[in-house]
Order: C-alpha cells, then sequence, then structure tokens
C-alpha cells in the first residue's frame, strides 16, 4: 500500500497548458472585458501565469505591472522585466513605498513585535491588490492571480491583497507542477531554479517561512488533503515527525476562511 501510489501524479504539461488557456479565454468571454492585468514579481508562479496569459490572449491584451518595494531585489526587478520583454507584452513599474508610508502613523495599537511586520506584509501585498485593480478597472480587464494550489490550501498568501483577483489559472497546481509546466512554457531556467519569496520583507523566502521544502509540503498536502491519509501515516510515509504534519494541518484548518466569501448572518 506504500510507494509509488502514494506520490503525487505528474502532469501532461501540454494538456495542463491547453486546459488551463481554455479557462482563461472563457472567463475572458464570459466576463465581457477585453485583456489582461498581472502582477510581475520575477517569480515562478506570476512568470508561468504570464506565459500562459500570453498564448491565451495573445501580447497585445496583457498588462505587466512590477511593484517593487524596498525589500525588492535587483534580481527579482530584472527577472520580471525580462519576463515582460520576451513575452512582447506591455509593462509598468510602480514603486509602492511611497503608498504604503502614509499608514505607519494611521495605528497608534501597534509596537514593534511581529504582528506589526506582519500588518507591514499583508499592507503591501493589499496596495498591490489596489495598484492591480486600478489598472484593471480603468483599462476593462480582468486581474489575473498567480497564487498555486500549495500556497492556497495552507493560506500563504494575503486575504483582499494576492488573494484578490478574479481569476487563479494555476491554482489546482501544486508548486513542482507548476514548475514543471514553466519548464515546458520555457519559463527562463534561473527563474525556474531561484529560491521562491514573496518580498515582503528583507531576507525572506517562503520555504524558511512555511519551514518546509515545497517538494515534501506539496506531497504531504497531496496525502492529507487528496487521498485523505490519518495523520500517523502521513508522517510514516514521508519520514517526518508527526508534529510536522500536525503543524501543517492546522495551517489547512486556519487557511480554510481565507479561501471562502465573507460569512453573512442568517437572519430571515
Amino acid at each position: 500500500m506504500h510507494g509509488e501510489n502514494r506520490t503525487i501524479p505528474p502532469i501532461d504539461e501540454k494538456k495542463t497548458a491547453e486546459l488551463i488557456c481554455n479557462f482563461l479565454k472563457d472567463n475572458l468571454n464570459q466576463s465581457k472585458t477585453e485583456g489582461a492585468v498581472i502582477g510581475l514579481s520575477g517569480g515562478l508562479d506570476s512568470s508561468t501565469t504570464a506565459y500562459l496569459c500570453a498564448r491565451a490572449f495573445g501580447k497585445d491584451k496583457i498588462l505587466g505591472i512590477i511593484m517593487p518595494s524596498e525589500t525588492t531585489s535587483r534580481e527579482d526587478v530584472q527577472d520580471a522585466v525580462k519576463v515582460a520583454e520576451s513575452l512582447g507584452i506591455e509593462y509598468e513599474t510602480v514603486e509602492v513605498d511611497g503608498l504604503i508610508e502614509p499608514f505607519k502613523d494611521l495605528c497608534s495599537h501597534s509596537d514593534e513585535g511581529y504582528n506589526t511586520v506582519l500588518a507591514g506584509a499583508n499592507l503591501k501585498a493589499r496596495i498591490r491588490m489596489m495598484i492591480l485593480y486600478y489598472h484593471a478597472n480603468a483599462m476593462k480587464r480582468l486581474v489575473v492571480g498567480t497564487g498555486n494550489r500549495t500556497e492556497l490550501l495552507v493560506g500563504y498568501f494575503t486575504k483582499y491583497g494576492d488573494g484578490g483577483v478574479d481569476i487563479l489559472p494555476i491554482g489546482d497546481l501544486y508548486k513542482n507542477h507548476v514548475r514543471a509546466l514553466a519548464s515546458y512554457l520555457q519559463v527562463p531556467v534561473e527563474i525556474i531554479e531561484k529560491a521562491p519569496t514573496a518580498g515582503l520583507w528583507a531576507g525572506q523566502t517562503d520555504e524558511d517561512e512555511l519551514g518546509m521544502k515545497y517538494e515534501t509540503l506539496d506531497r504531504l498536502l497531496y496525502l492529507m488533503v487528496d487521498k485523505k491519509l490519518g495523520d500517523q501515516e502521513v508522517a510514516y510515509e514521508l519520514k517526518i515527525p508527526l508534529e510536522e504534519v500536525l503543524r501543517i494541518k492546522r495551517m489547512v484548518r486556519s487557511a480554510e476562511h481565507k479561501l471562502k466569501p465573507a460569512p453573512i448572518a442568517a437572519v430571515r
């Protein structure tokens, strides 16, 4: 019962690309909009999404927006520009630090602890969302999100920030599936291979913050969520401590509200 049947099945990259492109075209047609706006971070997910959008819509219907801050690496900005130029799509750069600054004196209840750092990181993501939607509304376009299944399941996104989008074309793909699809789409190899980061504070990387490599996390989520194995069995399959399985399980449960609309009190 153990072994290969418990590993994440590989995707058919060609078929997956076709399915996602059809999904993108259908949503554009149904929404009666005229194109897409996408945030370009220079990372794997946004780059892969941009390549898919270019296939689905053509380069003239896409606007890429690069939104660096003081914590954004020069490499990420260069990679974002590289993606836009290689696809031939229109792009622009909007610096976000000046937009964040006025918020720093708004809340007298904050301190210099972790919650303040987190609030600042979430604010940065939400300001980026507003920039994307301002452009999308002005141009009658959709905001295309870049979240993958791994991040969505564990809540590794900001509610009404990078989670505030119109559609999620790679939202059903685990991180390592996205990597395989990126290779098929010929996303630059240096983008595929570099350490994922949200760039929300200096030195931040996704895997450090999540406390687990994506390869392990993908398989853990597959066994836990898709195969519905028990906690002990997941730990046994992955040869990791049970405490790690339970930690991720708590993250999944805590993230459930982020994937649902705001609850409405039933009074009628």
